[in-house]
């Protein structure tokens, strides 16, 4: 024990002559480090200049669906379920709440099907597709490519026609928006206030695929959601109206087997069997049609009980808020990175000739 403390005191003496050593070769090389540091807060400064400003769109909507039974509305939808009769009450479900409903904005269908919607540029329409690749000028590598040269998103062009080509330049933007462009977020999971930002270097595109994407997830969301009511409203319209040219048919007959018997003598009953018959197809007709007309209004009212509510909160309104690269902070960080380089490779460089040495 006695002989390890003054080992100790020595290891820390030649520490800390070490750090007096290497504090005196780095104060030597001040002006190598000071020129490195001033070339690198001039391109600090250069990045600074040459950076595009980043624009961000938000737009915000608060989203309403009702759930549960709803009272009286239940009862009948109970009634329904009894005489074998689906009026869809269960709706989408929670098929897209909380982070599902997030995910769906960054889905490769929702961001192709926005990135083919028609906006108007410098009085010309063109798609956002179009728009996002002016905006990268990827049109001025492709002139010397004849594969690429004639492509071109159409507006509202329809997916199935595209080639092996448009869909791997369309892979290419959804991984670009969706990685870096893109961000989802519910603020709050008690509060169904959803936002959605978009950011990039082109003020416009910014406002107007934000937009886009909000209205395209907003009609996916409610035709998928209402989709087994309108179903179940549409077959039921269908019985309906089926069954009142059954009746208007089975009236019509009565009316004619009555003008076939008109005058005939009483005790030839079995003359009067088909105006019998018809009358008991009107009455059979007029019961399934009250029955069906009920079933109808009842499918309305849960259409209407199925159809969430997306009410738009904020949109982004020109001029958007922008992120610049400031000159200040190109000055610092481009002065302390070249420095702190320069101040390693000094160290390296020594370490390596006392080796060699």
């Amino acid at each position: 024990m006695n002989e390890q403390i003054p080992n100790d005191e020595i290891s820390l003496k030649e520490l800390l002559e070490k750090a007096k050593e290497w504090y005196a070769y780095l104060l030597s090389q001040w002006k190598i480090i000071v020129i490195a540091g001033i070339i690198g807060a001039a391109l600090g400064l250069t990045y600074s200049f040459i950076k595009k400003p980043v624009y961000t769109a938000t737009l915000s909507f608060a989203l309403e669906d009702e759930k549960g039974s709803g009272g009286g509305l239940g009862s009948a939808l109970g009634l329904a379920s009894s005489l074998g009769l689906d009026l869809g009450g269960g709706g989408g479900g929670s098929i897209f709440t909380g982070s599902n409903l997030t995910e769906l904005f960054k889905s490769r269908l929702m961001v192709e099907q926005t990135l083919l919607t028609p906006v108007t540029v410098n009085g010309k329409v063109i798609s956002l597709a179009e728009m996002y690749i002016e905006n990268n000028k990827w049109r001025n590598d492709w002139k010397d490519n004849p594969k690429y040269k004639n492509i071109h998103f159409l507006p509202n062009a329809k997916r199935k026609y595209f080639t092996r080509i448009h869909d791997s330049i369309m892979g290419v933007m959804y991984g670009s928006l969706s990685k870096e462009a893109l961000s989802v977020a519910q603020k709050d999971k008690k509060i169904a206030i959803i936002s959605v930002d978009v950011a990039s270097t082109n003020e416009l595109f910014s406002k107007y695929f934000c937009e886009a994407l909000a209205k395209q997830v907003s009609k996916f969301y409610v035709d998928t959601k209402s989709k087994k009511a309108r179903m179940n409203m549409a077959i039921l319209e269908k019985q309906r109206d089926s069954i009142r040219r059954e009746l208007n048919g089975a009236i019509t007959g009565v009316a004619v087997a009555n003008d076939n018997t008109f005058g005939l003598n009483p005790a030839m009953n079995v003359r009067r069997a088909p105006s019998a018959r018809r009358q008991i197809d009107v009455q059979a007709n007029t019961a399934i049609l009250t029955e069906l007309v009920k079933q109808s209004e009842l499918a309305k009212v849960t259409l209407r009980k199925e159809t969430p509510l997306i009410q738009v909160i904020d949109r982004p309104i020109l001029p958007l808020p922008k992120e610049r690269f400031g000159k200040a902070k190109g000055l610092m960080i481009g002065g302390f990175l070249f420095g702190f380089l320069t101040v390693l490779f000094l160290i390296v460089k020594r370490l390596l000739k006392s080796i060699i040495q």
